[in-house]
């Protein structure tokens, strides 16, 4: 018994944990819902808690070295301190809500190969190793997200792709934080780099972050500049925040000589 009971605190022979989920897709300000089924193993074993968290993939940078880590958020204890008898069941529901600056995962039915998002699952054992789970889930743009970047494109800026950075911006909830990224049209071509998009979703809207990465010409040299649009969940018309959008950029454009 005492070999089965270190064992287990290392892991081998512990008490096991499988969510399954209700449907795999979410956005921004939605739900999860699911089931977590948890198994007991060789033991009988004391648990302090059961909880459900969102993860996310990152990228951080510092100074010339980049790497990606794991980042949990949304973290829901959806059953306290019980025990679990060797080779028992339980089913356990679970509900809980995606952070409205949780970052989106896909596009028009394409996957953002540089967002991942999926739904950790975890066991609190006293002294021992937590047995995981993890299940992939896909977050929706919200409509006036999927609006912005319409718009974008029918600006002429091109979608280069999407990821996730550590870090914080004002207005931030999170820890880190989504830039989608576009190419420039050809009438800012040989002027402008890129332009990023964070978007600092919230229950009353979404704040447009915009940052765009200048040039450099021969005598200066290339900067960021940024300015920031708000608009309502309800900003849906492609046409009106086109123009929207087009005028922000050209503010920011008059302030630093653009045009």
């Amino acid at each position: 018994m005492a070999f089965r009971n270190l064992m287990a605190k290392l892991g081998a022979g512990n008490a096991t944990v499988d969510a399954v989920l209700d449907t795999p897709v979410t956005t921004p300000g939605g739900t999860v819902t699911g089931t977590v089924h948890l198994t007991g193993g060789q033991i009988a074993q004391e648990i302090n808690e059961l909880r459900v968290s969102l993860q996310a993939t990152v990228e951080v940078e510092s100074g010339d070295h980049e790497w990606r880590e794991n980042v949990t958020f949304g973290t829901a204890v959806i059953a306290g301190a019980g025990r679990i008898e060797a080779g028992a069941r339980a089913a356990v529901p679970f509900s809980f809500p995606v952070p409205w600056q949780c970052p989106f995962t896909t596009l028009d039915g394409w996957t953002l190969r540089g967002v991942k998002i999926g739904l950790r699952t975890k066991v609190d054992v006293p002294g021992g190793v937590d047995p995981g789970d993890l299940d992939a889930v896909t977050v929706e743009p919200l409509p006036v997200q999927r609006t912005v970047i319409q718009a974008l494109s029918g600006l002429g800026f091109a979608f280069r792709g999407a990821d996730v950075e550590k870090g914080r911006l004002a207005g931030s909830d999170l820890p880190f934080y989504q830039e989608v990224e576009f190419a420039p049209p050809s009438s800012l071509r040989g002027r402008v780099n890129e332009l990023e998009v964070t978007f600092l979703a919230s229950p009353h809207g979404v704040e447009v972050v915009l940052e765009v990465d200048r040039r450099g010409g021969l005598l200066t040299e290339g900067r960021d500049v940024g300015g920031r649009l708000h608009l309502s969940h309800h900003d849906t018309d492609v046409s009106a925040v086109a123009a929207q959008l087009d005028a922000a950029v050209r503010q920011l454009g008059g302030r630093r000589g653009w045009f």
